[in-house]
């Protein structure tokens, strides 16, 4: 009895020495968190349509920020850190964006995030419904003007109104994820509640869309 339970432990810190020596994103210095410019400060531009490209440019910091792109891939298989690299284990979003049959994301994501012993991976990620993006919000890879126009169209957005997606990205839980996303990775610029005013600013002056 002692030998196999020796045996299981010998084997749980083998995981986690696998674990902290994945290809996760480095430990770095604390540095300050990234402001998102408030609603007020674009009210000097007169123009409307311009107002809103400016809004949406500036929620675009969050938009294409890798807590966010890590999640919207295009080719259907989570990436992670802040360079994007291939998730780790190899993963594929499955028919419900829930991960493949035998592997679903629930394997390793719980319902928080939870820290590790790792150095490279000090936390796993973890929200309620955790998940991929669905297809119709794949976006990375794309240029900001591309994901607007993609946001806002409800033949490529799932059928989902202007006030559907301000809710899902002002109030979304795990949207929100972001701004939490554990010890090793660095949060979303600005807040939640920023991001959203942003995003109804952005849709009350027209919901206009960057160019490029």
């Amino acid at each position: 009895m002692r030998l196999t339970t020796l045996t299981i432990l010998a084997g749980a810190l083998a995981l986690g020495g696998a674990v902290a020596a994945g290809t996760g994103q480095p430990s770095q210095p604390a540095s300050a968190p990234e402001v998102l410019r408030t609603v007020v400060s674009f009210q000097s531009i007169r123009d409307p349509g311009a107002r809103s490209v400016a809004l949406f440019t500036e929620a675009g910091r969050v938009i294409q920020s890798p807590r966010c792109l890590n999640c919207h891939p295009v080719e259907r298989r989570p990436t992670q850190g802040d360079d994007l690299h291939p998730h780790d284990p190899p993963m594929v979003a499955g028919d419900s964006g829930h991960g493949p049959a035998g592997m679903p994301c629930f394997s390793c994501h719980g319902s928080a995030n939870v820290p590790t012993w790792g150095r490279d991976i000090q936390s796993i990620p973890g929200d309620p419904k955790w998940a991929l993006a669905p297809v119709e919000m794949a976006w990375q890879g794309k240029s900001l003007g591309a994901i607007c126009a993609q946001i806002k169209d409800p033949a490529r957005n799932g059928g989902r109104s202007l006030d559907q997606i301000r809710h899902h990205m002002a109030e979304d839980h795990l949207v929100g994820w972001a701004w939490n996303p554990g010890a090793g990775r660095r949060p979303a610029p600005g807040s939640q509640r920023a991001f959203g005013d942003l995003i109804a600013a952005w849709i009350d002056a027209g919901a206009r869309c960057p160019s490029a």
